[in-house]
């Protein structure tokens, strides 16, 4: 478990958006009805491809903490990825557009990554021998990770004119999905096909039709090799940049039974070497910007492709590379935690944070492998929040977001609230759980109001239990750049012996407000709250 603080943080005039005094505000949580589940694993971090000298704005922020190189025996990072369980680690990023997998007889050279310039991506090269393979699925056995692993959608494939791709080569992924089968590593849950190919490609693009013709050849290896009486791993795509048409006309274009989850990448607050990341991450304004693009995958999907799932299949906020001190600071979990809520709100199954390690925006230090502030976010996320997702509103406080999910694992009809004050005021925020009924169409359009849902109320459900268990979070020193968290005052780092941390909550009185700190983070669980919606054992 483990354990957070609360400290008042005083910014510069430049956050000074609530000084005086402490606010009041009421918070409604229609527990009528879901209004949104997330896969049972929804948490998902990334393993990258970047060689040690991939570098951005004169940094090189990779070193040895990606796919071919990270060191598979470091304790913390078995202990990290066990604590974290049940987790997904994404295997993929630019790079896997050229890897070529040791096995078989490839048409391509299985060479190492080497710097050049004049190539699409920067690089060339690019090999995963069977011996690397066989060493990252013990590791993820071993420590319960589960894995959607990138394919190289590029593989011997041929420009046909200036611009236009002719078909994928599948031999390549073929031989190495036949020795994956063979070989009995049961850890590969998904198949991602491609990165970041779409009509807003990086490095180049691939038309939707010959994408959804080259995921219907995939999805014929993977029926192909595995048989029809077991779960066959998904096949997730495009894992790209999202754009209306040409999703939509991927999806027309490859049909029923082909793509399960359609996955895009999201970087909101632009690139890593931007100096106004703080208060961008800060503004609810920025945040609320992403509203639309999931509200707008929900709809092609309902409308288009009803039989697959919404994935964030990356996400790390800055691009290339994030940035030291704030990608891998404390600050950044306000934006990390208020992507977990908005996409679990629009009924997005998977969430996968760029990275776990890797670049200047990993869960980990890229040196000690020591958690940094969103870890601890995450870790706290996947042992509180369920996969049932519960209408949220708060009345005229655009700088406190919130989120409720039913309890992990209860079976009392717990709830759990997140709550994200962006102000520099605390907030005292009493939680009224309702039974009314939704005015709305039972469709959470947030597109004209983040709060989208209203609620008819009928009644104020009042916990039958005097107590419930509080997590807060805070910057330590009044620094939100710190690399270090503190929860309920209490500075999280490994132990003596190089353990993680115990999580302890407070046992606060349920007739007084949650009271949440300027610039903290707060989970309150109502372990009693007898929501039916969140009966036994609600996931």
């Amino acid at each position: 478990m483990i354990i957070i603080r609360s400290i008042v943080i005083k910014l510069s005039s430049l956050f000074a958006l609530f000084s005086f005094g402490v606010l009041q505000e009421s918070m409604e949580v229609d527990a009528s009805a879901p209004i949104a589940t997330t896969d049972q694993v929804f948490l998902c971090a990334t393993l990258d491809w970047w060689p040690p000298d991939k570098c951005d704005y004169g940094t090189c922020s990779w070193g040895t903490d990606t796919i071919l190189n990270i060191d598979l025996t470091n304790p913390l990072l078995e202990k990290t990825l066990t604590e974290l369980a049940p987790l997904r680690i994404r295997l993929g990023g630019t790079l896997q557009d050229n890897v070529v997998y040791d096995v078989g007889n490839p048409v391509q050279p299985c060479l190492p990554i080497v710097l050049d310039s004049s190539a699409m991506l920067g690089f060339q090269g690019g090999c995963l021998t069977m011996e690397r393979w066989t060493e990252l699925n013990n590791l993820f056995s071993r420590t319960g990770t589960i894995l959607a692993f990138g394919l190289n959608a590029m593989y011997n494939r041929k420009q046909v004119a200036p611009g236009v791709w002719g078909p994928w080569d599948s031999s390549n992924a073929l031989a190495f999905i036949q020795y994956t089968v063979a070989q009995g590593f049961q850890q590969v849950q998904a198949w991602e096909f491609g990165n970041e190919l779409t009509s807003y490609g990086v490095g180049t693009s691939i038309s939707a039709q010959q994408y959804a013709e080259d995921a219907i050849e995939l999805r014929r290896v993977i029926n192909s090799l595995y048989p029809a009486d077991v779960p066959r791993p998904l096949l997730v795509a495009p894992d790209g940049f999202f754009e209306p048409v040409w999703f939509s006309a991927f999806l027309n274009a490859s049909g029923p039974g082909v793509v399960d989850a359609v996955t895009r990448h999201i970087y909101n607050l632009g690139p890593g070497v931007s100096n106004d990341l703080v208060s961008e991450i800060l503004n609810p304004t920025i945040l609320d910007n992403e509203l639309w693009n999931f509200q707008s995958v929900k709809n092609i999907l309902q409308t288009v492709a009803p039989w697959a799932a919404a994935w964030v299949g990356e996400a790390g906020g800055a691009f290339n590379s994030g940035h030291a001190l704030v990608t891998d600071a404390f600050v950044f979990s306000f934006w990390y935690l208020d992507e977990l809520g908005m996409a679990a709100s629009f009924d997005t199954k998977v969430y996968c944070r760029q990275t776990f390690i890797g670049g200047n925006y990993g869960l980990l230090n890229t040196s000690t492998f020591e958690p940094n502030p969103d870890y601890y976010s995450a870790l706290l996320w996947n042992r509180l929040m369920g996969s049932t997702v519960l209408a949220t509103k708060v009345a005229g406080a655009p700088y406190l977001r919130a989120y409720t999910h039913c309890q992990k694992d209860t079976t009392t009809g717990g709830v759990t609230v997140l709550l994200i004050n962006l102000s520099n005021t605390t907030v005292n925020v009493n939680v009224g759980i309702t039974a009314g009924t939704l005015t709305s169409n039972n469709e959470q359009d947030v597109s004209a109001s983040r709060e989208g849902i209203f609620f008819s109320m009928a009644r104020v459900h009042t916990p039958s239990t005097p107590t419930r268990l509080e997590y807060h979070m805070t910057a330590p020193a009044q620094n939100l750049q710190s690399q270090t968290v503190l929860l309920n005052g209490v500075e999280l780092g490994l132990t003596p012996l190089g353990e993680l941390p115990t999580l302890s909550p407070l046992a606060t009185d349920n007739s007084t407000p949650i009271s949440v700190a300027p610039f903290s983070i707060a989970f309150a669980v109502l372990p009693d709250a007898g929501v039916l919606a969140c009966g036994t054992m609600a996931p």
